[in-house]
């Protein structure tokens, strides 16, 4: 058969790419545990903050319309590069699709290639629930038991066992304009093993709360928390104002309250601080985390954590997720890079699996 001139017959790379779909990530989560990934992926966030300045860091790419926002978030470490693709579309409910999805990649810096392609709509959700846990594990009142889940969408769960597993929240007090919702969650958490109460108002679910966690969808400037609503000593988990002009804490708490981001340059622009002045004093989770500032210091402080998620999260728990592949086995390999035998005859290749009659030795020279 006659050859082209750049054909070789060494091996070529491996170019397969494991891909977790969303049947496999409910596998793997299922096989381990969901607590205990969620613990697992923590674990991870934690360790990665600690060496925060290992990594490239820069805000989302975002991509806003009235509908809602596409965004791209991407970091480094410098011999990992990894990346999110992410949606929010509050409106989508009403159409029956998810709010938020997602699907993410790690890939190696040395050569450029992907090992590791996923869905992350879920695992999203993992690592959220992971990251507001390990902030309340350095913020929230010691021996809390009690949380209030303002807003029973498709976080609340996740939230609620993230806390339970690290913290030890023994009740969750839940609330959300839609009671429907309210009532989907307190039938999921029931059988977990947590007491939860179904509270009529915001205010009533707040009641004897510890530890407050706000997570609504709207794309607006709201008030889901006003002053006179939050009392001492509690730690408040804001998770759902993630982009600009949108928020849920009034302007008056924020200003009660010690404020933990993740990233001071990103949450500027999307969580509850675009309401501040851009000297307003904020302390970042790995600051914390590493012992370099303080987080609860004293019996009636405010904690407020103001999340808006962070690129580095999302390769913390890619790179959870590419460590269970072996251990579960519960992924496929994609053919998605092209790899020719001849990294340079790429257009050989291309008429070779064209069935071309010249590659199948029927033209002679």
């Amino acid at each position: 058969m006659p050859q082209s001139p750049l054909m070789t017959s060494s091996p070529s790379p491996l170019a397969l790419v494991p891909f977790v779909s969303v049947e496999h990530m409910m596998k793997i989560v299922n096989t381990i545990g969901l607590q205990q990934v969620i613990r697992d992926i923590a674990g991870y966030i934690e360790a990665d903050f600690k060496r925060w300045h290992s990594f490239d860091k820069r805000e989302r790419v975002a991509a806003h319309s009235t509908e809602g926002v596409i965004e791209l978030m991407p970091t480094s470490d410098g011999e990992t590069y990894g990346f999110k693709y992410v949606n929010g579309h509050p409106a989508n409910m009403a159409r029956g699709f998810q709010t938020v999805t997602a699907f993410g990649l790690l890939a190696r810096v040395e050569t450029g290639y992907p090992i590791l392609l996923s869905e992350m709509t879920l695992l999203t959700a993992l690592r959220t629930a992971a990251t507001s846990a390990l902030a309340a594990k350095y913020l929230a009142p010691k021996g809390a038991k009690t949380m209030a889940m303002i807003g029973n969408g498709a976080q609340c769960e996740f939230q609620a066992l993230a806390f339970a597993e690290i913290l030890g929240i023994k009740k969750v007090r839940l609330f959300d304009i839609d009671h429907k919702a309210t009532e989907k969650a307190r039938y999921n958490l029931s059988m977990r093993g947590l007491e939860v109460i179904a509270c009529p108002s915001a205010g009533e679910a707040i009641a004897g709360a510890e530890i407050i966690t706000t997570c609504t969808a709207d794309k607006q400037y709201a008030t889901i928390l006003s002053d006179n609503m939050v009392g001492c000593g509690v730690h408040i988990n804001a998770i759902g104002g993630d982009c600009p002009g949108k928020t849920e804490i009034h302007k008056d708490i924020l200003h009660r309250s010690s404020i933990f981001v993740e990233y001071t340059a990103q949450t500027r622009i999307e969580g509850e601080i675009q309401q501040l002045d851009a000297a307003h004093p904020v302390t970042e989770l790995w600051q914390v985390f590493t012992g370099e500032a303080e987080g609860r210091a004293s019996v009636d402080q405010i904690t407020l954590f103001d999340s808006v998620g962070f690129a580095t999260e999302d390769f913390s728990a890619l790179r959870y997720l590419y460590d269970q592949l072996e251990r579960t086995g519960h992924y496929t390999e994609l053919d998605l890079l092209a790899d020719p035998d001849d990294p340079r005859d790429l257009f050989g290749m291309l008429h070779r699996a064209s069935n071309s009659p010249f590659y199948q030795g029927k033209i002679t020279a």
